[in-house]
């Protein structure tokens, strides 16, 4: 079976998937008290405004994981970009590691900031990061002395080349696992724009330099590329959770009146 084939098996699986979600949800919500329906009058603006951000910035993730292997595809050909393919299966697996911890901070977070303890927020996002860290310095020394065994028993030999961008991806995967609060914080603070600014940064630093070090170096300076994009990336969110801490001081100093979500 070729190309056409697997895309056609994609979409099946993908419809299947959404209607058991869907199913599930339905009957999930159902369990919930019902309430009288009631307008959103004056709060219809902010929703609005709420919902356009958010798809803007999942946009702006899905252009990036979509143009960082078509840039590096154009400049070192098909097979760098299988070999990077293979080398981002770090991220993917942290990504979905960190998935349940980042569920619970979403739910726990926006009650906590809706309730008006803006305070403990931020000390779940410190303590998340602190025990995240600590996980990483454990865990990523192992993975990065078993990465060509890994390869090569998930993949074969035939993909050894992929060693090299699978161990600097690793590192750019840790990075993102012990910042993992930046998927939930924004949605928390009414702020999603903040994701569109920081994962804006991410994108501008990693297409061009996936294009000037894929050329020279293919799938690793690929891997590169991205963990310097990581590396701002996590910059930025430093500088963003800086002025919020002091945001949430001042408006804590005034009586939480300047606050402003």
């Amino acid at each position: 079976h070729g190309v056409t084939e697997t895309l056609i098996a994609i979409v099946v699986a993908q419809a299947i998937a959404t209607v058991v979600i869907s199913v599930v949800g339905v009957a999930a919500l159902g369990r919930f008290p019902s309430a009288p329906a009631r307008e959103l009058a004056e709060d219809v603006p902010g929703i609005r405004s709420f919902v356009f951000q958010s798809s803007l910035a999942t946009g702006v993730i899905s252009a990036r994981s979509t143009l960082v292997p078509l840039v590096l595809g154009i400049v070192a050909g098909p097979t760098q970009v299988g070999l990077f393919r293979i080398a981002q299966t770090p991220q993917t697996g942290f990504a979905a590691a960190s998935s349940p911890a980042r569920l619970m901070l979403l739910t726990e977070q926006t009650r906590d900031w809706e309730m008006g303890e803006r305070t403990r927020v931020l000390a779940g996002v410190r303590s998340y990061s602190k025990w995240a860290s600590a996980v990483m310095v454990v865990s990523v020394p192992i993975f990065f002395l078993a990465m060509p065994w890994l390869v090569e028993v998930v993949f074969g030999k035939a993909y050894s080349g992929a060693v090299d961008a699978a161990r600097i991806v690793l590192l750019a995967a840790a990075i993102h696992f012990a910042i993992g609060w930046t998927k939930s914080l924004p949605v928390t603070i009414g702020r999603p724009r903040l994701r569109i600014v920081t994962h804006g940064l991410e994108t501008l630093v990693a297409i061009p330099l996936v294009a000037v070090l894929g050329t020279e170096w293919g799938a690793t300076g690929a891997a590169i590329a991205v963990l310097a994009s990581t590396v701002v990336f996590a910059a930025a969110w430093l500088v963003v959770l800086a002025r919020l801490r002091a945001e949430v001081a001042a408006a804590e100093g005034s009586g939480g009146a300047a606050f402003q979500s």
